[in-house]
């Protein structure tokens, strides 16, 4: 899509969370393309250490920060003519230890930003944004496989498991409304189990936690029974999507499933780390109350329907689940390598 920035502005990207494990990749992904980036990052969850391949880039400029704080966002929007919104709390171990943390994170930064995304239109200045979203807004909708305009169904406002959905959902009314009522250009993304180098295990993503527990030579901890169903995408196919979206004018104001549709069981998932890695190694299973709390409650089966990203952008994924596991496996050695 087009943006109506000023000349001097052209090609400037900011990215919210780009210290982060997708907002990383994004980043180089951009640059790659010849942009100038701008990223913005607490460091909250994200590493400054993602950025290390781009941090001497001339196209590159870090801004170490929150993006609730007005005086910088304000700053850095007037420099760029796209917006990247991925700064958020993400991760179940989060939600359960800090839910108002979550929420907060969550809500307040972009209400921020797209109030000032809404002034720039109003001022003539468009500026697409794309929102980060994720499929934990579907809550546990008991269908197959869930398409975009499916109903949203999330368990009571006492089960603070449902905090992180809740208030992804409503960041994407936020940022519709400002699209219908203001004609700020919004495309959300929802993400799908997003996998690949940088991602780390805290919070409880689960390939991450299973590479790293095989390469220590501990057994593979599973919670519940294993049988969740899962799809899980490379964050580079994912970026590349994104990327696609906001160069096409159809996906102003849609919502779209962003990921692999292709499902495995977590515990299918476990042994084809071992295999990988040690067929000699066991699995542990771990009840969802000794992992998280009491009333915790866990989606069985997640599984998008990617035919509007299809249809859209003519969507594939180069990277099937065996070739993920092969690079998630050599970049987590890398790392142990290097201590």
């Amino acid at each position: 899509m087009e943006s109506q920035a000023n000349p001097s502005n052209a090609k400037r990207a900011l990215v919210t969370g780009g210290a982060g494990f997708i907002g990383s990749h994004l980043v180089e992904a951009l640059l790659a393309e010849g942009w100038q980036v701008h990223v913005i990052d607490n460091e909250s969850t994200g590493r400054a250490e993602n950025l290390r391949e781009v941090r001497d880039n001339s196209h590159f400029t870090y801004h170490q920060g929150s993006v609730g704080d007005e005086t910088l966002l304000r700053n850095v929007i007037e420099q760029v003519n796209e917006v990247y919104h991925l700064a958020a709390a993400v991760g179940v171990g989060l939600i359960a230890e800090a839910p108002l943390e979550t929420i907060e994170t969550n809500i307040f930064p972009t209400g921020l930003l797209l109030s000032l995304l809404r002034e720039h239109t109003a001022a003539g200045r468009k500026i697409p944004l794309f929102l980060a979203s994720t499929s934990e807004v579907y809550g546990k909708n008991p269908l197959e496989r869930w398409t975009e305009d499916e109903d949203l169904l999330f368990g009571p406002t006492t089960r603070f498991r449902w905090a992180y959905g809740m208030s992804k959902a409503i960041d994407e009314f936020i940022a519709l409304a400002s699209c219908r009522q203001y004609g700020v250009p919004v495309v959300v993304g929802r993400f799908f189990n997003v996998v690949g180098p940088r991602q780390v295990g805290h919070y409880g993503m689960v390939l991450p936690r299973f590479v790293e527990a095989a390469l220590a030579s501990r057994p593979l901890t599973v919670h519940d029974n294993g049988q969740q169903v899962r799809c899980f995408a490379h964050v580079r196919d994912v970026a590349r999507g994104v990327l696609r979206l906001m160069r096409t004018e159809a996906a102003v104001g849609q919502v779209f499933n962003i990921g692999s549709d292709q499902p495995v069981t977590i515990l299918e998932l476990a042994r084809r780390v071992i295999a990988k890695i040690d067929p000699s190694l066991e699995i542990r299973f771990q009840s969802y109350k000794e992992a998280y709390s009491e009333d915790f409650e866990d989606v069985r089966r997640r599984i998008p329907n990617i035919e509007r990203l299809r249809q859209t952008i003519d969507f594939d994924l180069d990277y099937d689940l065996d070739r993920i596991l092969d690079d998630v496996i050599a970049w987590t050695q890398e790392k142990r390598a290097e201590g």
